[in-house]
C-alpha cells in the first residue's frame, strides 16, 4: 500500500434542496483510499452511502443535489475544481463505477458486445479484435456461459443478474486506478458473489487498483475489505480496519448492525433489529443523530454532536459514550 493515498475526500457535504427541506445526505464525510486497498462503507440505506460514490463521481444530478463543500482530491488534483470535459476523461477511464442496478449504465439500444468494446477501444487503444477478445474473457471470468452470444443480445434481454456480471466485467475489463462498486453483488447468488469478490481482490492485488465497496452486507464486507467506514444518516461514526470493527465495535450503531445479522450456525437462530426507524434527512436532530434509537443516550446526546476520538491507532469513533469511558 503506498504512503499517498490514491483518492482523500475531507469534509464532504452533499444536500438534496426538495419541497419538504433541505436534506444534508452526505454530512461532512473524511477518509482516505490507499492504492492496492479496499474500503468499505456500511450502513442502512438512505445513510449517503450511494450519493458519496455518486459526488467522488461528479454525477450529483442538480438540482435537486448540490455538494456545498468539502475536497475530493484525486491523486491530489480537486475533482471539483476540474472541468467537465477533464472529468468526462477521467471517468470511465481511471475511475470507474459498478451501479446498484445495471439498467441505468447500459444502453438498452447497443449491444452488449459494442458496449463493452467501446470503452476498451477508446481508453486502451485496441483494435476491434482485441477488444472483442478481452471482451468475451471477462464474461467468462465473472461467470457468465456463452459469451460470444452474449456479445451479440441486448441488455433487455438478459436478466437483472447477468447484467449484474456484464456491468462488472466491463468495469474490470478496463482496469481503473480507483474502482467504485455499488453494491455490486446484491443481485447475484452466493456462487457467483464469492466469484466475483475473488475478481475484485485480483484487480487490486495486480494492478494496486483502489476499491471503494458500498454494500449493507457485512458478511462481504468480511471477505473483501481491508478497512471499514460506518456511515448514519449522512455522517460517519466509525471508521477502522475490518478485523478492528468486527472484533471490537465500539459505537452502538455498529454493534446494533453486526448483532442483526442472524448466526444460521446458532441453534438459536434469531434476527436482532435495531429498534426504531431510521430518521428523514429533513428531520431536525440534535446532537447524536442515532440517539433516538441508542440505548444509552444521555442528555449530552441529545445535545451536542460527537467528535470522532482515535480509541486506538486506526480506529475512530465518535461517541460520547465511549469518549467518557475512555478518559
Amino acid at each position: 500500500m503506498s504512503e499517498q493515498p490514491l483518492l482523500q475526500v475531507h469534509n464532504l457535504k452533499t444536500y438534496f434542496y426538495t419541497e419538504d427541506g433541505v436534506m444534508p445526505s452526505v454530512d461532512g464525510v473524511d477518509f482516505d483510499l490507499h492504492e492496492g486497498e479496499t474500503l468499505a462503507i456500511v450502513g442502512e440505506s438512505g445513510c449517503g452511502k450511494s450519493v458519496t460514490s455518486l459526488s467522488i463521481m461528479g454525477l450529483v444530478q442538480c438540482p435537486p443535489g448540490k455538494i456545498e463543500a468539502g475536497e475530493i482530491l484525486y491523486h491530489g488534483k480537486d475533482l471539483l475544481k476540474i472541468s467537465k470535459k477533464e472529468m468526462r476523461s477521467i471517468r470511465g477511464n481511471e475511475i470507474s463505477m459498478i451501479f446498484q442496478e445495471p439498467m441505468t449504465s447500459l444502453n438498452p439500444l447497443l449491444t452488449i458486445g459494442y458496449q463493452l468494446t467501446e470503452g476498451l477501444r477508446r481508453h486502451h487503444g485496441m483494435s476491434k479484435a482485441e477488444a472483442h477478445a478481452t471482451a468475451v474473457s471477462y464474461l467468462e471470468k465473472v461467470g457468465i456461459a456463452n459469451a460470444e452470444e452474449r456479445m451479440k443480445q441486448f441488455p433487455f434481454q438478459l436478466s437483472g443478474g447477468l447484467r449484474q456480471r456484464i456491468m462488472i466485467a466491463m468495469m474490470m475489463s478496463l482496469q481503473p486506478r480507483l474502482l467504485i462498486a455499488d453494491e455490486p453483488t446484491t443481485a447475484l447468488d452466493v456462487t457467483i458473489q464469492k466469484q466475483v469478490l475473488l475478481l475484485l481482490n485480483r484487480l487490486k492485488q495486480d494492478m494496486k487498483t483502489g476499491i471503494l465497496f458500498i454494500t449493507h452486507d457485512l458478511g462481504v464486507v468480511a471477505q473483501i475489505a481491508d478497512r471499514v467506514i460506518v456511515l448514519y444518516s449522512g455522517s460517519k461514526v466509525e471508521e477502522g480496519a475490518t478485523r478492528q470493527i468486527f472484533e471490537n465495535p465500539l459505537h452502538p450503531y455498529t454493534n446494533g448492525l453486526i448483532a442483526a445479522v442472524p448466526n444460521v450456525d446458532s441453534d438459536e437462530f434469531e434476527i436482532r433489529p435495531i429498534p426504531g426507524t431510521f430518521p428523514s434527512l429533513t428531520e431536525e436532530i440534535g446532537g447524536c443523530r442515532f440517539h433516538p434509537r441508542c440505548p444509552y443516550a444521555t442528555e449530552r446526546c441529545r445535545q451536542e454532536v460527537p467528535q470522532a476520538l482515535e480509541y486506538e491507532p486506526g480506529h475512530f469513533v465518535a461517541c460520547h459514550k465511549v469518549e467518557e469511558e475512555n478518559k
